[in-house]
């Protein structure tokens, strides 16, 4: 505790009486000053308050709290265990002599050649490499088919092949070809006439009638079997003198 507060406590202690209503003011001789004989302690602490006031502002910074001490620290010591000592190094076990038995004494089936011969042996060796197939195999081709043979004018029937000459042509004296195509059937027989050119429509009328009456072939065939197949023909028209 500083000295501020027990001074502030002092000061005031020093009570001044007060004077009732209706009394002169001479009347109080209890305040302070009014009478130096009877009050000395009054005259002391007048001179002394404030030269303790003076020390006790000059002390008050200079009073230092000491902090309170902490108690040490008490632990327990624990002790770890020692490390085992490395092993000893033991000695290599000499190995246990075998003995002979049975299967070790009865010669092999097959002669085998020791492992210490020097010698190669003799044999065919082969090629562990892949074997190389080559290119894919074409496929066969198609049998070809049958060849077609053409249809061609019989020749038993050659003299009835000429059309006969139109008579208004052959009166104004006209002279020329029909070029016409005709669909031979199986048998050899003009199925139908159709007019490629002809000079005059006379010589169409007389081709066109002779081939499906009197024209004979032979018909196209293919791998032997007759079909139908059409053939141009042309027919030429002559004036021939007697």
């Amino acid at each position: 505790m500083t000295l501020i507060p027990l001074i502030s406590a002092m000061m005031a202690a020093p009570g001044v009486t007060a004077v009732p209503a209706g009394h002169s003011a001479t009347s109080a001789r209890t305040v302070y000053g009014s009478d130096h004989r009877r009050h000395p302690v009054a005259a002391l602490l007048a001179v002394g308050l404030p030269a303790v006031l003076v020390v006790a502002v000059a002390l008050s910074p200079m009073i230092v709290v000491t902090p309170p001490k902490s108690e040490p620290m008490t632990g327990t010591l624990i002790e770890l265990p020692k490390p085992p000592p490395p092993p000893q190094p033991v000695e290599d076990a000499k190995p246990t002599p075998k003995t002979p038995s049975a299967t070790e004494t009865v010669a092999p089936r097959v002669e085998t050649e020791p492992l210490t011969n020097d010698r190669v042996a003799t044999g065919p060796v082969y090629d562990s490499r892949p074997i190389d197939p080559g290119p894919p195999a074409r496929p066969a081709d198609p049998p070809a088919p049958p060849k077609l043979v053409l249809a061609e004018l019989d020749a038993r029937h050659a003299g009835a092949f000429q059309p006969d000459y139109p008579a208004r042509e052959q009166r104004r004296g006209i002279e020329g070809v029909a070029k016409v195509r005709v669909l031979i059937g199986t048998d050899g027989r003009v199925k139908a006439v159709e007019l490629i050119h002809a000079d005059s429509p006379g010589f169409f009328e007389e081709t066109r009638r002779r081939a499906l009456a009197k024209w004979r072939f032979k018909p196209a065939t293919r791998g032997g079997v007759p079909e139908e197949s059409w053939k141009v023909m042309t027919v030429r028209f002559e004036i021939r003198s007697a």
